[in-house]
């Protein structure tokens, strides 16, 4: 049996806002760089517009249910991943929450006594099933994984859950996995939670907009925990048009255009000699040097520090994929600087 489970107290996130300041080429911040589709906007403008009643989360909730499936009762509407991860925090009295990691701090921050296991990275930060705590009573995961760009197997993932533990699946990258095969979205599986957000390929940061599909007896327990109309009307708006399959259509395409603009970039800093984490997400960590972040930053170009992520340190950046055009603006930059590494 491996050994427990470390404490850890996280520091906050990183204020990717405060590292790209105004002038700078924006390879910091991990959302969708391409104009919201016309029929978004007209959703969020129709949801302005219907902003005289009380926000109803029913057609949201319908039509998140048959995109992936499921009963309306699998579903929880939230105000984003945000939300969701808060009302897991105070849904239940958990004994031995365990959060795995490298992974954004959110959860943590949630769970402010939760411990953790670490994938690492000479395993190309795989997850390891049995280094998670057989006593673990919720496990929250996240796939693919940010900062890493790690994408699990589903079946490693399923094989968390067992009776009296509950296993809780982050897919706010998800929407970015061609096919998403290894989506656990239309699993029902007793214990399975999966969090969505549309912040990231549908770059609406502003608008605090997902939902939480699973068990339903979880989500009874999340739902006793939220303010009531805490999703507001334009955001049930987005939820209802990017559940659709139009939606769906246009999410593929994104999904393969960010696949093809990735292969551009991880082979640019292949050919640098940088290591680089294996990816599915629209990011990629990279080995570049504890002085690099800074001094890309003397160069205009801003990427994010993952220094506040548990089994990282300041010698890994995430670089978002940029079009071509701007990886080869930083592959020109960092070749001036090899000596960095």
């Amino acid at each position: 049996m491996p050994p427990g489970p470390a404490s850890v107290v996280c520091p906050p996130p990183a204020d990717t806002e405060a590292e790209i300041g105004n002038d700078l080429l924006d390879l910091a911040d991990d959302r969708s760089r391409r104009p919201r589709p016309d029929w978004l906007d007209q959703s969020l403008c129709d949801g302005i517009a219907a902003c005289t009643s009380y926000p109803d989360t029913t057609a949201a909730q319908q039509t998140v249910a048959r995109r992936h499936d499921r009963r309306p009762d699998d579903v929880l509407v939230t105000a984003g991943a945000t939300e969701a991860f808060f009302l897991l925090a105070r849904a239940r009295p958990w004994q031995r929450p365990v959060v795995v990691h490298p992974q954004l701090t959110m959860p943590d921050v949630a769970l402010r006594t939760a411990a953790h296991v670490l994938c690492r990275p000479e395993n190309g930060f795989a997850l390891d099933p049995d280094s998670i705590p057989t006593n673990a009573d919720l496990v929250v995961i996240s796939n693919p994984t940010d900062p890493t760009g790690r994408l699990h197997p589903a079946a490693t993932i399923r094989a968390l859950c067992r009776p009296g533990r509950v296993v809780v699946v982050d897919e706010s990258l998800m929407d970015f996995v061609p096919g998403q095969p290894d989506s656990l979205a239309e699993h029902r599986v007793t214990g399975l939670l999966v969090i969505r957000t549309l912040t990231k390929l549908w770059s609406m940061p502003g608008i605090r907009a997902g939902y939480v599909i699973g068990d339903p007896a979880l989500l009874a327990d999340l739902r006793a925990q939220q303010p009531p109309w805490s999703v507001s009307t334009p955001a049930l708006h987005a939820i209802a048009a990017t559940a659709s399959p139009e939606a769906t259509r246009e999410a593929i395409r994104q999904a393969h255009r960010v696949e093809q603009h990735r292969r551009v970039l991880v082979d640019g800093l292949n050919a640098l000699g940088i290591e680089v984490a294996a990816s599915n997400a629209p990011f990629v960590l990279a080995r570049l040097g504890s002085a690099a972040r800074i001094r890309l930053h003397g160069d205009g170009i801003a990427v994010r520090r993952v220094d506040s992520v548990p089994g990282l340190d300041d010698t890994w950046v995430r670089i978002t994929v940029p079009e071509p055009a701007a990886t080869r603006h930083l592959i020109t930059a960092l070749g001036v600087h090899t000596a960095w590494r």
